[in-house]
């Protein structure tokens, strides 16, 4: 597997923060907040909690930054941290609280529905993809908007890549039949 520099410079941050170099951890901390802030958000849909759950993982991150023998898995480590603080805001949210935010963003952005036959690939692809449940749609973001190897996908999941490929499958069959069906 070849590295780029990107990725070395990534494993040089995470060696010298762990030897206690402040400066590394301040550009490790510059380089990965804003993706570990759309991952939240991704997850708890919340800007503002987003920010805290990043935060809360941060201090978990410093807290372990020395157990972590491998600096190359610094990012899929840091994504399992932030995913679980997500994961863990999610379940402690109320039915209530979530019925009323469902609610409230209803009312406050009603949308237009076009004919099935009006819409575009794109389109039709997001009216589908939104039907999909919130860890679907999370493997779809993290796959193809973040990018990320199944390997690490699959750290911060906690599943064997084997079942990550045939989710990524079977999601793609989905759609497509949900699409065909809503053009039919």
């Amino acid at each position: 597997m070849s590295r780029n520099a990107d990725d070395i410079l990534n494993e040089l941050l995470v060696i010298r923060a762990q030897h206690g170099d402040a400066s590394a951890l301040q550009l490790l901390i510059r380089r990965w907040h804003p993706k570990l802030i759309r991952h939240a958000h991704k997850l708890t849909e919340r800007e503002d909690v987003a920010a805290d759950v990043v935060q809360e993982g941060w201090v978990a991150i410093f807290r372990g930054l020395h157990r972590l023998k491998d600096p190359a898995t610094f990012r899929g480590w840091a994504y399992r941290i932030v995913h679980h603080k997500s994961v863990d805001w999610i379940r402690s949210q109320t039915r209530e609280r979530q019925l009323n935010h469902d609610l409230g963003q209803q009312i406050t952005s009603p949308t237009v529905q076009k004919p099935p036959e009006e819409l575009t690939d794109v389109e039709q692809l997001r009216n589908a993809i939104v039907r999909l449940t919130a860890e679907q749609q999370l493997l779809l973001r993290m796959f193809y908007d973040d990018e990320m190897p199944l390997k690490e996908i699959a750290a911060v999941l906690a599943v064997p890549e084997g079942t990550l490929k045939y989710r990524l499958f079977s999601l793609r069959q989905q759609l497509k039949k949900m699409i065909d069906r809503e053009t039919s």
